[in-house]
């Protein structure tokens, strides 16, 4: 049997679900399809020893913005995201570092650290009391082209056919496959180690990163619990020193991340599971044809030092949003080529700065040679003196500055209705 749309979402992580809650009110009939099942669940803690996920966002400012406006940041207990309002970042091969601060910018917090699952959560809670069809627990088999737009095929053989697909189906996209969109990717040679751990010493609302010669370190700050303190940890590696640090012992495991981190918040008391991701850059040579686009990690993905590949995802979510939304209130046609590519316009100059950028970085300090090295650090310390471009830097970082989309923008400054 086929069921008709007008748009397919494939994909409802937080990118999908994102761009799904954000048309909700547009008259359009929209599906939601993903592998996993939809239905929200009640907010309780993670089977792990802390009590924490392992998956973790950083949620910029830009972003919060997104989900303020669309109901679901007061969704979120206050409990589970923890704003930081630093950030140190140093060299652990030199005296160079860089220390940003919010008050130096005039505002309460540099973002919030937050699990994937509760934004998750919120999110599929919100859509749940929308018209959007939530389609879980659905796997997509064949994509074919058809005169009035696409066919997705479901296992089990169900149907799902509109004019407009929107792959938002992660960085291993079914959907980009199926579509054949060329793609630039390489393999950065390292693999991240994913954990929550337990400290001695309070983290100070700060987000800490060390450059190791091996890969940056982030300790990234949760909120504490019953005077307990913990961070999530995502520690870059090459793969041979990931097989040697997965095959620690907990003991041995902490005693490492802590001296790692010069011990800087003290002891590093416990750790959960630990888990290994392998690290890719992809991008997509193009983001739409006709009737299809790509969002999120279906177009892109960064390296995991900055923290900004969700909060690029959801600013294509928000930007695509604003496409559709006008282009349907002129009466055009959604799936036509032209305006799928006003989003691809908007959004692919950002996302290749951003990931050129990080690019960049992850070159420089995996730099070996002395004169690299006393680059680095020299160009740290002149950086940390430099108020007004290190502001600049953290304030576009944080999506106060710069063009954004009007979901993402200060409702005080912007008087652009949706």
């Amino acid at each position: 049997m086929a069921h008709d749309y007008d748009l397919i979402i494939a994909g409802a992580g937080m990118v999908g679900a994102t761009l799904a809650l954000s048309l909700a009110d547009t008259g359009l009939r929209i599906a939601v399809v993903d592998a996993l099942p939809l239905e929200p669940l009640p907010a309780t803690a993670a089977a792990t020893d802390s009590g924490y996920d392992p998956r973790v966002s950083a949620v910029s400012a830009a972003s919060e913005r997104i989900f303020t406006r669309l109901g679901v940041w007061p969704l979120i207990d206050a409990d589970r995201r923890c704003a930081y309002q630093h950030m140190c970042v140093w060299d652990a091969e030199g005296t160079g570092e860089i220390r940003f601060d919010a008050r130096e910018l005039n505002e309460p917090r540099l973002g919030h650290i937050v699990e994937n699952r509760h934004i998750q959560q919120a999110l599929l809670c919100r859509l749940a009391q929308t018209p959007v069809t939530l389609l879980g627990g659905r796997n997509i088999e064949t994509l074919v082209r058809e005169d009035e737009g696409w066919r997705l095929k479901l296992a089990g053989g169900e149907a799902l056919c509109a004019p407009l697909i929107v792959a938002a189906d992660g960085g291993r996209s079914k959907v980009r496959e199926l579509a054949g969109f060329a793609l630039r990717e390489w393999d950065y040679l390292h693999h991240a180690i994913v954990t929550t751990v337990q400290l001695a010493q309070p983290h100070a609302h700060t987000a800490w990163q060390r450059f190791l010669p091996t890969g940056p370190l982030a300790f990234l700050p949760l909120p504490d619990r019953n005077g307990a303190h913990f961070c999530s940890i995502v520690w870059s590696l090459l793969p041979e020193d990931a097989d040697r640090v997965m095959a620690l012992d907990e003991s041995a495991f902490v005693r490492e991340a802590g001296a790692a981190m010069e011990g800087r918040l003290g002891e590093v008391i416990a750790a959960d599971v630990r888990h290994r991701v392998e690290l890719r850059q992809r991008h997509a040579r193009t983001y739409a044809m006709p009737g299809l686009v790509l969002v999120g990690d279906a177009a892109h993905t960064i390296h995991p030092l900055a923290g900004q590949g969700v909060n690029l995802g959801l600013l294509d979510a928000a930007e695509l949003c604003d496409v559709l939304r006008a282009a349907n209130q002129r009466g055009e046609q959604l799936a036509d080529l032209a305006v799928l590519q006003r989003y691809e316009r908007r959004r692919m100059g950002p996302n290749l700065g951003m990931m050129t950028a990080m690019e960049g970085f992850e070159r420089l300090f995996h730099a070996d040679a002395l004169p690299l090295r006393w680059l680095r650090n020299v160009g740290m310390q002149w950086l940390d003196r430099q108020g007004s471009l290190k502001s600049m830097i953290i304030r576009r970082a944080m999506g106060l500055e710069g063009a954004l989309p009007p979901l993402a923008r200060d409702p005080e400054l912007d008087d652009q209705k949706l």
